[in-house]
């Protein structure tokens, strides 16, 4: 597969028209408003990625991982990036079974051999064996798009000014040093504490990624750590969206010493529970026990982001915090076990030590 340029694909559709009194004298396409305007806004979008967010450079080997359900947003990904680079190479994989999923053998080795990886998928590629030996062993930097759509893509968190989301995040990472007992609170019923490593606040996921061994979803903007595992003990109310589904009623898992002890909530605690129950037949025993790890906490950061029901987005949005549930291993941890979903709440309480981070949906710094 040769990396070259590839000239933009003709987005025009001719207009429907009567039937003209007289024979017309010109044969031009007239380009329908809304294809016109999505094709812009796609490259725009794009072009903001390749330039502002991965500061591309025209030496850099990119590889852009698509698959059927985000093509489109791969193929703008891909001309931008050859915009810059002509070491730009697009691979279209079959799409994976769940968030956490490896990509088949001959793309995770792909991967190893990049400057920059562009992941619009619609499964995450960021908990992933393939995606940690490539940013840290072998220095790529990558955005990975879980669940992307034309929507988020265009809209939301993805116009935000990354610049002033860094500028944020690196803020209240400094109010986050030394700090190590967290309390989560709602009026939906939340009421859980557990215990972080101050050192380990992840602040990269702010939309600039120009440092080798960076990785971070696009749309970002978020600050999000590991739980101590065997620490976490109360009770957690999913009230605003659990993966890609915005809930009608509350999710409420019960924790115990750092593992979901058991769930509530009606017909969507009953997909939660069969949604793990699958995951666990491809588990040998020391995996499944370590199955309902809660693997990862954070807090939204990004002001244009919106609760719209998908997670790419939905943890991003500025005076949420959420919970993940599985695969901690890219954080660190102990719980290889190959999935990792995530549930965010609405209008959170978030006690750091003595610091409050979020009240009532108010991020306060």
């Amino acid at each position: 597969m040769a990396r070259r340029k590839s000239k933009r694909a003709d987005a025009e559709a001719k207009k429907p028209q009567k039937k003209p009194a007289k024979k017309a004298e010109s044969d031009e396409v007239e380009v329908e408003p809304e294809q016109e305007d999505i094709s812009e806004l796609l490259a725009s979008s794009a072009d903001m990625v390749v330039s502002t967010c991965m500061q591309m450079r025209s030496w850099e080997n990119v590889l852009v991982i698509t698959d059927p359900a985000t093509a489109e947003i791969g193929q703008a990904l891909y001309e931008a990036s050859s915009r810059i680079s002509d070491r730009v190479l697009m691979v279209m994989m079959p799409s994976t079974s769940q968030h956490g999923d490896e990509p088949p053998a001959p793309v995770a080795e792909l991967m190893r051999r990049q400057h920059i990886v562009l992941a619009p998928t619609r499964y995450s590629l960021t908990h992933t064996r393939a995606t940690h030996t490539a940013a840290r062993k072998e220095s790529a930097r990558i955005a990975t798009m879980p669940g992307i759509t034309l929507d988020i893509f265009t809209k939301g968190g993805m116009t935000a000014d990354f610049a002033e989301v860094k500028r944020d995040i690196t803020k209240v990472g400094g109010l986050l040093r030394k700090k190590r007992n967290v309390q989560v609170t709602s009026e939906a019923g939340t009421d859980v504490e557990f215990r972080v490593e101050p050192r380990k606040w992840k602040l990269e996921d702010n939309g600039i990624l120009s440092r080798p061994t960076q990785v971070s979803n696009l749309p970002a903007g978020k600050v999000f750590i590991m739980p101590r595992e065997g620490r976490m003990n109360g009770r957690i109310v999913i009230d605003g969206s659990w993966d890609s589904t915005l809930l009608d009623e509350p999710l409420v898992l019960h924790v115990e010493d750092g593992m979901i002890s058991h769930i509530e909530g009606g017909s969507i605690a009953d997909e939660v529970r069969e949604q793990y129950e699958a995951a666990a037949e491809r588990l040998g025993p020391k995996e499944q026990e370590l199955l309902w790890t809660v693997a990862e906490f954070g807090f939204g950061m990004n002001p244009n982001a919106r609760l719209i029901g998908n997670v790419l987005e939905d943890e991003k949005v500025r005076g949420t915090c959420y919970f993940a549930i599985g695969d901690n291993t890219n954080l660190g941890g102990s719980a290889s076990v190959g999935i990792h979903v995530t549930g965010v709440l609405r209008n959170p309480k978030v006690m750091i030590d003595d610091f409050c981070v979020l009240h009532k949906g108010d991020l306060v710094v």
